[in-house]
């Protein structure tokens, strides 16, 4: 793989100061595939109805998990047609990477692209310095790194994933396909009859089956792609029994489109979000996820045929927003159909409904001590673009007015303390919040006082509206980031850097 060229890194980077001034609107770099058969690509229907797939799965033994990740172009299918994506190892998603509490998890990342990338554990409670969970770390065309992770003995089980986070390129390459799923196992099996992972995603192919450029406007109201996806599929099909009780773990890695979805007919019982997991199984008729969010849910089969649906959501728009916004006209878009038949299921205590084991209390920072409160804003508008570049008539994204720079950090936090944060959202767009390393306790939800304890490493802050979190800043010391996970925003500057030392 050839060394990228100052020209390459302008025109891939596509969110840098020179790139936008010289008029880059999306993924420019070539991706190398076959020629298309006719029709296939950009206007072309979706190929519907195939049996689901999931990604293949890696599994630690004996306390370690050790792989290489190859990020390179690639020939998949995406929505049933030939397109050229990135890939991990070949596939989008990437394969699912299993865990266990206290595991060691080592990644040999080969960068194949002709871009910067490196690697982000999303959600996972795990050092930000040095080898590890470091967003800072960059690694170049054609070469690789080393990276090594410890989970602490007491991590929480759940889902998480994994993803690039090289400033600038976080949005472009996670569209053209670059992510995959980490599950920590439960200490105690649940037992169920079928486990799936589901990733959902958004992209857009040209003619040429290319994933398609990104206009300005597009990336600063946050891009959604006209192929919405389940594990790189359009509506795949899942079969099951009726009375079966089914594990999924859903993930929402769309750069900006919001999940919010339905299974009518079927009984589905929520065993937590992010890293938070509630004592109890709870019963819900719809989910809501924010991009980066992720679903553990049950799901009971009832006879019939269901769709899971994405429903329509507001997520807000830019003032004076001219052309295609981030909402979409019209519904529900079908992201799968869950068919149900044959006989019922003969009932054991493997898929017995009331089998699912009760949670341990977690802890409830809303009676801590807290150490500091802070506010941060979260603002978008007119004027020109910070740290030197000038570039006139493009939307600044900030938190507390300053647009990120990594030579620079913005929030620094003693270790071992508990802070309450008070996240503002003064545009009239929806921001969720991440923070890496540390997961938050929601305390209050625009206004709403949370009820009990509430974990998340995505906060929806809504258009004009505010949420307050409270974070333990602790087990690790070090540099990470929080920022807008409408991926767009964090690249256009939407992001602080947070020292805990």
């Amino acid at each position: 793989m050839r060394q990228i060229s100052r020209r390459d890194a302008l025109i891939v980077g596509g969110l840098g100061t020179a790139a936008t001034v010289a008029g880059a609107a999306g993924l420019w770099w070539s991706l190398t595939s076959p020629q298309q058969p006719a029709g296939v690509g950009g206007g072309a229907a979706p190929v519907q109805g195939a049996e689901l797939r999931g990604p293949a799965e890696l599994r630690s033994a004996d306390g370690l998990l050790q792989l290489t990740l190859d990020a390179a172009p690639g020939g998949v299918e995406l929505g049933g047609r030939r397109a050229s994506a990135l890939c991990y190892n070949g596939t989008v998603p990437g394969p699912t990477l299993r865990l266990r509490p206290g595991d060691e998890l080592s990644v040999r990342l080969e960068n194949g692209l002709t871009a910067p990338t490196n690697l982000h554990l999303h959600g996972m409670h795990v050092s930000p310095e040095a080898d590890a969970d470091n967003v800072f770390r960059t690694v170049l065309p054609g070469q690789g790194f080393d990276y090594r992770y410890r989970l602490p003995p007491d991590h929480p089980p759940g889902v998480y994933w994994y993803h690039p986070h090289h400033h600038g390129m976080v949005a472009d390459q996670i569209f053209a396909g670059l992510f995959g799923a980490i599950i920590v196992e439960d200490p105690e099996a649940i037992p169920v009859s079928t486990e799936r992972v589901l990733l959902v995603s958004d992209t857009t192919l040209d003619s040429a089956g290319n994933i398609a450029a990104v206009s300005p406007m597009e990336r600063m109201a946050g891009r959604e792609g006209e192929l919405l996806l389940l594990n790189g599929q359009s509506n795949p099909l899942l079969t099951s029994a009726p009375g079966a009780r089914e594990r999924w773990r859903i993930i929402n890695t769309c750069v900006a489109r919001y999940a919010r979805l339905r299974l009518d007919g079927q009984q589905l019982q929520l065993l937590g979000m992010d890293s938070g997991r509630s004592p109890e199984p709870e019963t819900v008729d719809e989910l809501l996820l924010a991009p980066g969010n992720r679903a553990d849910l049950l799901v009971t089969a009832a006879a019939g045929e269901a769709v899971l649906q994405a429903l329509r959501y507001d997520r807000g728009a830019m003032p004076g927003m001219m052309g295609r916004g981030p909402v979409r006209a019209g519904g529900a878009s079908a992201l799968a159909t869950f068919r149900v038949i044959g006989s019922t299921a003969i009932p054991t205590d493997a898929v017995t409904p009331g089998a699912a084991t009760s949670r341990p209390a977690q802890e409830d920072l809303r009676t801590a001590a807290v150490a500091a409160r802070r506010q941060l804003v979260l603002s978008m508008g007119a004027g020109l673009r910070g740290g030197g570049g000038g570039m006139g008539g493009m939307m600044r994204f900030t938190i507390n007015g300053r647009e990120y720079s990594e030579a620079r950090t913005d929030t620094t936090v003693t270790a071992g303390t508990v802070e309450e944060w008070a996240l503002v959202n003064t545009s009239p767009m929806d921001h969720p919040f991440h923070l890496h390393v540390w997961p938050m306790q929601l305390i209050d939800d625009n206004g709403r006082a949370a009820g009990s304890v509430v974990m998340r490493d995505v906060v929806n802050v809504p258009a004009n509206g505010r949420a307050t979190v409270r974070i333990a800043f602790r087990d690790f010391s070090g540099r990470s980031v929080y920022h807008c996970h409408i991926l767009d925003h964090e690249d256009l500057g939407m992001m602080g850097v947070i020292e805990v030392r």
